[in-house]
C-alpha cells in the first residue's frame, strides 16, 4: 500500500436516489470523479422514478445520529455536505453533530425537502415547519450556504425566511450566521444566468453560469458536494466555489435523459 497517496473525505448526509441523479449514490460519483472519497449517512430512501418521487421514508434521527458518530469517531472527515432532509427531527439530529464537530467545514444544500405526508396541506405545512427548523438549526453553523435563486426568492417571499433590513437574500442567511453563501442560477440579461458568491466582508464574486436544459433537477445539490469535496483537499472557499461551478457547468452540458423524465448530469464529465 502506498502510504504517500492521501485521499480527502467528505461526510455527505442525503437520502438514497435509485435514479443516481441526486441523493447518496450521485454525490459519491462527484467526490471520486474530483480526486475524493464520501462517506454516507441515509436520511431517507425515496420510492421514485425519473419523473416524480412516489413516496419518502425518513430515518428517525436516531439512526442519523448513530450513523455519522460511528463514522466521525472511525474516519477523519475533512468537510460535511448537508443535502436533503425529510423531517424536523433529522434537522435537528444533523445540527446536533455539526456542532459536535464544528471545526469541520459544513456545506449547506438548501434544496428541495422531499417529505411523505397523506394531503397537499399536510405536506405544505410540514415542509414549511422542515424549512424552517434548517434555517434556525443548521444555516447558523454552515461555512457555506448553497441555494438556487428561485428557492430563495421564493422562501423570502413566503416568509419562510426574513430578509427586511438586508440588501439581498445573501445577506439575509448572512445575518442568521451563514459565513459564506453561493446563490445560483440568477438572472441577469436574457438568456444569461450567473453564481454569485458572498462572503463574510461582503465581498461577492460572480461567474456565469450554464443554463441547464429544461426538466433538469435543481442542480444545486452537485454544486454542493463538489465544493465540499474541494474544501476538503484545502482548497479556499472562493477557489473551490469557482471550481465547483465549472464543474457542475461542465456536468449540465453533457445533461443526458435515460428515461422518460428529467434530465441527469453527468457527474463524471467527458473530457472535450
Amino acid at each position: 500500500m502506498n502510504q504517500s497517496i492521501t485521499t480527502p473525505v467528505t461526510l455527505i448526509f442525503g437520502p438514497f436516489d435509485p435514479t443516481g441523479s441526486d441523493g447518496l449514490p450521485a454525490d459519491a460519483i462527484t467526490s471520486a470523479a474530483l480526486g475524493g472519497h464520501a462517506l454516507s449517512v441515509l436520511t431517507a430512501m425515496t420510492i421514485q422514478d425519473s419523473a416524480k418521487t412516489e413516496s419518502v421514508l425518513p430515518c428517525s434521527g436516531e439512526q442519523i445520529d448513530d450513523q455519522a458518530r460511528c463514522l466521525l469517531e472511525d474516519i477523519p472527515v475533512q468537510a460535511i455536505k448537508v443535502g436533503a432532509l425529510s423531517s424536523v427531527e433529522a434537522a435537528s439530529a444533523v445540527a446536533q453533530i455539526a456542532a459536535d464537530y464544528s471545526q469541520i467545514p459544513l456545506v449547506l444544500h438548501l434544496g428541495a425537502q422531499e417529505i411523505d405526508t397523506e394531503t397537499p396541506a399536510e405536506e405544505e405545512d410540514e415542509v414549511d415547519d422542515l424549512v424552517g427548523a434548517i434555517i434556525e438549526l443548521l444555516v447558523p453553523q454552515a461555512h457555506i450556504v448553497v441555494i438556487e435563486a428561485r428557492r430563495l426568492t421564493q422562501w423570502i417571499t413566503e416568509d419562510l425566511l426574513e430578509a427586511s433590513g438586508h440588501a439581498g437574500g445573501a445577506q439575509a442567511l448572512q445575518a442568521i450566521g451563514a459565513q459564506w453563501v453561493l446563490i445560483t442560477g440568477v438572472k441577469q440579461r436574457p438568456g444569461h444566468q450567473a453564481n454569485i458568491l458572498t462572503g463574510p466582508e461582503s465581498e461577492t464574486i460572480v461567474w456565469p453560469c450554464t443554463n441547464a436544459p429544461e426538466r433538469t433537477r435543481d442542480s444545486g445539490g452537485l454544486v454542493a458536494t463538489a465544493l465540499a469535496c474541494l474544501l476538503a483537499r484545502g482548497l479556499s472557499v472562493p477557489n473551490a466555489a469557482e471550481q465547483a461551478c465549472a464543474h457542475s457547468g461542465q456536468a449540465l452540458l453533457q445533461s443526458f435523459q435515460p428515461g422518460m423524465g428529467h434530465f441527469m448530469a453527468r457527474r463524471i464529465p467527458i473530457a472535450p
